[in-house]
C-alpha cells in the first residue's frame, strides 16, 4: 500500500474526484454542479478548493459530459444503471484514475475545507486501513473520502448486490474518521432553491469571497 505523510500528504499520489453524477431531484431535476452560484457553476468553487490539495481532478458525471469537459478536467460517467448514486461515481473514478488514491467530494459543496486532504490523510495514517472519511460531530460524512484503489473490485461486487448505502459499504471497511467538527459549514450541501439562494448571497455578501480562477487558468 502506498503510505501517505500524515501533515503533508503527496498530491501527486492522489487524484480528486468531483461527484456530480446526480438527479438533482430537489433541485427540481438541474444538474447542481452546473448551476450559478455568485457568478461561476458550482462544480467550479468545488474545482478550485480542490485543485490546491490535489494535482489531478476528474469528473463524475452522468448528464452534460460536453460542459464538464469544459472545465479542463476528465469526466467519467458511471457503469452502474440509473443514477446507483454516488458510489457508482466513486467505483466510476478508481477505474479511470491512474493514481493508488481517489479523494471524493460532492459537486453541491463550494465551502469544502481546504485541509480535507491532509486530515483525512492523518486519519488514515493515524487509524490505519484503506478508507478515510470525513466526520463532523460524531456523523459520518461518507462521501467526503480517500479511497485506495485496491478497493474497487469490492466496491464494483457490492454495487453489483444492488446495494447503494455509501456509510454501509464504508463500515465494511473501517474507516479511518477524521473529525471536522471545527468547520461543520464546511460541509454545507446545496439540495434546495431556497438553500441555493441563500449560500449565494453569503458570497455576493462576502467582502473578498474566494472567486474561482478564470477556466484558462485552472484547466489541468
Amino acid at each position: 500500500m502506498t503510505p501517505i505523510a500524515p501533515t503533508a500528504p503527496d498530491p501527486t499520489s492522489v487524484t480528486g474526484v468531483v461527484l456530480a453524477g446526480g438527479r438533482g431531484v430537489r433541485m427540481g431535476g438541474r444538474d447542481k454542479g452546473l448551476v450559478d452560484l455568485a457568478g461561476q457553476p458550482m462544480v467550479r468553487w468545488v474545482m478550485e478548493r480542490l485543485s490546491r490539495q490535489v494535482d489531478t481532478l476528474i469528473i463524475s458525471a452522468n448528464r452534460h459530459a460536453d460542459a464538464y469537459a469544459s472545465f479542463g478536467a476528465p469526466v467519467v460517467s458511471d457503469t452502474q444503471p440509473d443514477f446507483a448514486g454516488p458510489l457508482a461515481g466513486i467505483a466510476a473514478a478508481l477505474s479511470a484514475s491512474t493514481t493508488p488514491w481517489v479523494l471524493t467530494v460532492p459537486c453541491d459543496c463550494p465551502q469544502l475545507p481546504g485541509d480535507l486532504l491532509q486530515r483525512l490523510a492523518q486519519a488514515r495514517q493515524t487509524q490505519g486501513g484503506r478508507l478515510a472519511i470525513a466526520q463532523v460531530e460524531q456523523r459520518p460524512q461518507p462521501v467526503f473520502a480517500l479511497v485506495h484503489q485496491s478497493l474497487l473490485p469490492d466496491l464494483e461486487a457490492f454495487l453489483n448486490a444492488g446495494e447503494r448505502k455509501a456509510w454501509i459499504w464504508c463500515q465494511r471497511h473501517r474507516p479511518s474518521l477524521a473529525d471536522f467538527s471545527d468547520c461543520p459549514e464546511a460541509f454545507a450541501n446545496i439540495n434546495t432553491p431556497r438553500e441555493h439562494r441563500f449560500l449565494a448571497a453569503t458570497l455576493q455578501a462576502s467582502p473578498s469571497p474566494e472567486m474561482p480562477s478564470p477556466l484558462e487558468d485552472r484547466a489541468s
